[in-house]
């Protein structure tokens, strides 16, 4: 009995920790497409278009039994949708690693989202999660100048409204038990897919004509389309298997291989302030993945 409970979680905890590493340096191909004139929009269109045909090819079996289903894919899709969308627009102008800290406040909603949602407690463990989430934000985005601890540009505002619908997106996908992880991992997206198109005129994101991108950029479109199905599948599977909050901490390695990559590709760095947010950050997915135990 023991083994059979203990090699899921080792396959859940890998692919979320797949999922982190390629989250952690996924910033930086589509800032090189960005470079190359493809907008933030345009390019998550395109990659998320390539894993939505790679889906169907893999999972079409598996379409007949997702009648009925719809409804839940589609807030899945839409919640999903605009935590990616927002992720990478945030990510292509912002400072790495803020704008990952800022997402990073994912646990403090998780938490509201259960309280006022599922109808959950919130215990001593979570409200020090949530006081802490909270001092490390204000230390991390107080200035002296103006005395109001808010994000302080676009990018950020997009990183921090990607963690709110990311836990949004966690929340769907523990209660959506009646979807498989094809129909997840296939609402996830097409979700994904729409919201860049849709959003594209709405935040003025230019589209670029397919036959307008270079051999080489479609090449790296489809290794990162590729990519993004294997991260996803490794996250589906991952929140199937494991409590959203305890699989929130194994996210954080995301962190450790963002904050290295920020290093040696972009040449970005944070000053004192900054890490002792960050770090206050961090420690209340800790507080929020202990209380999940207790």
């Amino acid at each position: 009995m023991r083994n059979t409970k203990t090699k899921p979680n080792y396959l859940a905890t890998g692919g979320l920790l797949i999922a982190a590493t390629g989250w952690g340096l996924i910033w930086y191909p589509y800032r090189l497409l960005q470079e190359a004139g493809i907008s933030g929009a345009a390019s998550t269109f395109y990659t998320y278009s390539i894993t939505v045909l790679i889906g169907l090819a893999i999972f079409a079996r598996y379409l007949p039994q997702m009648k009925g289903m719809f409804g839940s894919m589609l807030w899945l899709g839409l919640a999903a949708g605009w935590t990616n969308l927002a992720y990478v627009l945030a990510i292509l102008d912002g400072q790495v690693m803020r704008v990952m800290l800022l997402f990073y406040l994912s646990p403090l909603w998780t938490l509201a989202l259960a309280h006022y949602w599922l109808g959950e407690r919130t215990g001593p463990l979570g409200i020090a999660a949530i006081i802490a989430s909270l001092a490390g934000a204000f230390i991390m985005l107080w200035q002296p100048a103006s005395g109001f601890p808010l994000p302080q540009n676009s990018a950020e505002w997009l990183g921090l409204s990607a963690g709110v619908a990311f836990a949004l997106t966690n929340v769907l996908t523990r209660r959506a038990k009646q979807l498989t992880l094809q129909a997840k991992s296939l609402a996830v997206w097409c979700g994904v897919t729409l919201v860049a198109l849709l959003c594209m005129p709405i935040l003025d994101q230019g589209f670029v004509m397919p036959q307008a991108i270079p051999s080489g950029h479609w090449l790296m479109i489809i290794g990162i389309g590729a990519a993004l199905m294997i991260t996803t599948l490794g996250v589906q599977y991952g929140i199937t298997h494991i409590p959203v909050t305890q699989a929130a901490v194994i996210f954080l390695f995301e962190l450790v291989v963002a904050a290295i990559a920020a290093y040696w590709l972009a040449g970005e760095s944070m000053d004192m302030r900054e890490w002792v947010g960050g770090i206050l950050i961090v420690a209340a997915s800790l507080f929020v993945a202990r209380a999940e135990k207790a």
